[in-house]
């Protein structure tokens, strides 16, 4: 005769209620070492519902929010982890990175290459608060004509300068994009003492005078070393991926015109993990503390350059 597991546990815990007669019957069909077992067994399995240890970890992340996360990736494909983070804190929505990791690893996405900063990188922070750095982009508009764009950055803030276009970097355009620069550093109140570049012909002595006018060094790259400027080179990365390799530049005009709406996205929205997620012209937001507000979520989107960038903010 076979004893099903309820039925093992039934004996198992009447055992020392049962009455003499009914053990004597009990001896015929099972051994006595075999009830202790069953009993043990029962026991055992009692204290492992008792001790089962509650759910580890953090509390699950609100469905809003992880609709949201999903949502920014899906509308920007090239946005990695920090990035989507840095987005999430301009909102207002503390989450933490692991976090937006782990929704996307389970959402089946790919991550975005991870970053590390460079010794020069960390070298060149020291000296931010008064350093600039200055760099030449290039770029071929649907005619063929090939167009130049000067452009510099404050490290502190990084913010950055758009100089002008043009298919002629001739010296007197340098120079006179030079002398602008002065007078808005002069207006905003910035004192930089050093402007970093590389060693590009493109350059005339002259600029180096007017900046030495206004008491600022020159300081040049070495020869193949990108890295002493990886701050602009970074900044020239970011305006290629996207801005300049995502739309088609008719002219000169219409070049012109992307380049001052991504320096204001750049400089007045977009999240900076140098800057602790803030932007050059903003400061991070209070984060929510509302649940019913975190539940509740509406956010817009505002597109720039017929949606090739976008904006988000909480709806009115």
């Amino acid at each position: 005769m076979r004893f099903a597991p309820e039925d093992r546990a039934f004996l198992a815990a009447l055992l020392t209620s049962l009455p003499r007669d009914v053990l004597r019957q009990l001896r015929l069909l099972v051994r006595p070492n075999t009830v202790l077992r069953w009993h043990r067994d029962l026991m055992k399995r009692r204290h492992a519902r008792i001790c089962q240890p509650k759910r580890p970890g953090r509390p699950p992340t609100v469905r809003s929010i992880r609709a949201l996360i999903l949502r920014l990736v899906r509308e920007n494909p090239s946005w990695g982890d920090r990035r989507i983070h840095g987005e999430l804190t301009t909102l207002g929505i503390k989450v933490a990175p692991s976090t937006v990791w782990e929704i996307l690893k389970q959402a089946g996405l790919d991550q975005a290459p991870e970053r590390a900063s460079t010794t020069w990188a960390d070298f060149l922070r020291s000296p931010a608060d008064a350093l600039l750095a200055c760099d030449f982009i290039e770029t071929v508009t649907l005619s063929g004509q090939r167009q130049y764009v000067l452009a510099v950055m404050e490290h502190a803030t990084r913010r950055v300068r758009v100089l002008g276009t043009t298919a002629h970097p001739s010296s007197n355009w340098v120079t006179q994009a030079i002398k602008n620069l002065v007078m808005d550093l002069d207006d905003a109140g910035c004192r930089a003492r050093f402007l970093l570049r590389d060693r590009d012909g493109k350059f005339p002595a002259l600029m180096d005078e007017v900046l030495a006018e206004a008491d600022i060094t020159t300081v040049l790259t070495g020869i193949r070393m990108p890295r002493m400027n990886s701050i602009m080179e970074r900044w020239v990365q970011s305006c290629r991926h996207e801005l300049l390799d995502c739309c088609l530049v008719w002219n000169e005009r219409h070049l012109r015109h992307a380049l001052r709406e991504y320096e204001r996205f750049y400089n007045q929205y977009r999240a900076h993990q140098a800057l602790n997620q803030a932007a050059p012209l903003r400061p991070v937001p209070d984060s929510i503390t509302d649940p019913e507000r975190i539940i509740n979520l509406n956010i817009r989107r505002r597109d720039r350059l017929g949606g090739l960038l976008h904006e988000y903010s909480h709806a009115a």
